[in-house]
């Protein structure tokens, strides 16, 4: 295999759904390293691997819900840790938690996170990681019982943990993040977390004290039932990934099944909510 990549740089409106939508079905072909930008995601794939109709079967270029351009070059050599720390930068949350990677410097946080960013995207870099990091910053979660639901990288389920929470499972259906969040957990040294490939339907007969559910309106609503039969009287659902727009739609949902509105995260028009059973 020759070292020339064939790079595509992806401008998706809106961003964050469409470039995970994006990612996961370019996953599926020759593609394979990602880093997100500020207005999309770039794909890379070598060069032996690539013709002319590799984004022939990519769904999401021809729907209507998503404006997509695109520009692709051929590139030598690329270094994917210079792209790597070009790209990913830690997340510092009111002083408290600082979420990084290995080539980042720790910091005197209480709470100091390690990723390995394997690929740019999907890190956790994002507006309602920090949102939902704040509601577990201020929240007592010592010795609950606590599921993860749309783990990525296990950021927040790592930050359960040092809390002290357990025990924790960490669910994605996502096969890159079920694996990347076994290895940050042990490199982040947590004893408590069971991470699991797959999605809702794991959650059977299962129940939680704290639930943490960072993914996207359309899924929260989808799953928010089951979530809610899973949660202990008493316990606690912290959800994200939606815009404050979506606020009357998320909140229907939960107030009809019975949960209590109690506080709000906003940050740059996106939204984090907090409801107790």
């Amino acid at each position: 295999m020759s070292n020339i990549y064939i790079g595509y740089h992806f401008t998706i409106t809106p961003k964050e759904l469409g470039s995970e939508i994006l990612v996961a079905e370019l996953g599926e072909t020759a593609f394979e390293s990602f880093t997100e930008t500020e207005t999309g995601v770039s794909a890379f794939v070598q060069k032996d691997l690539w013709d002319e109709s590799i984004l022939e079967n990519i769904q999401i270029l021809s729907s209507e819900e998503f404006k997509i351009d695109y520009t692709f070059e051929e590139i030598e050599q690329v270094n994917w840790n210079e792209e790597w720390e070009k790209n990913f930068e830690p997340i510092d949350v009111d002083g408290n938690c600082h979420v990084r990677a290995p080539f980042h410097p720790k910091t005197e946080a209480e709470f100091d996170i390690v990723i390995e960013p394997k690929m740019s995207f999907g890190t956790g870099h994002h507006e309602t990681t920090h949102m939902m990091i704040q509601h577990l910053l201020e929240t007592d979660v010592t010795g609950l019982k606590t599921l993860d639901m749309g783990c990525g990288t296990a950021i927040l389920a790592i930050l359960a943990e040092m809390k002290g929470a357990q025990p924790i499972d960490a669910i994605d259906i996502d096969n890159w993040c079920y694996l990347n969040s076994i290895e940050n957990a042990e490199r982040n040294n947590c004893k408590h977390i069971t991470v699991y490939e797959g999605e809702a339907a794991l959650l059977k007969d299962k129940k939680y004290d704290f639930i943490i559910a960072n993914i996207n309106r359309n899924i929260l609503l989808n799953d928010m039932q089951a979530y809610v039969d899973c949660l202990n009287p008493g316990g606690t659902l912290l959800l994200s990934g939606f815009y404050t727009e979506d606020i009357p739609f998320i909140d229907a949902s939960c107030t009809e099944k019975g949960l209590t509105y109690v506080k709000k995260f906003e940050r740059n028009n996106w939204v984090s909510l907090k409801y107790v059973n």
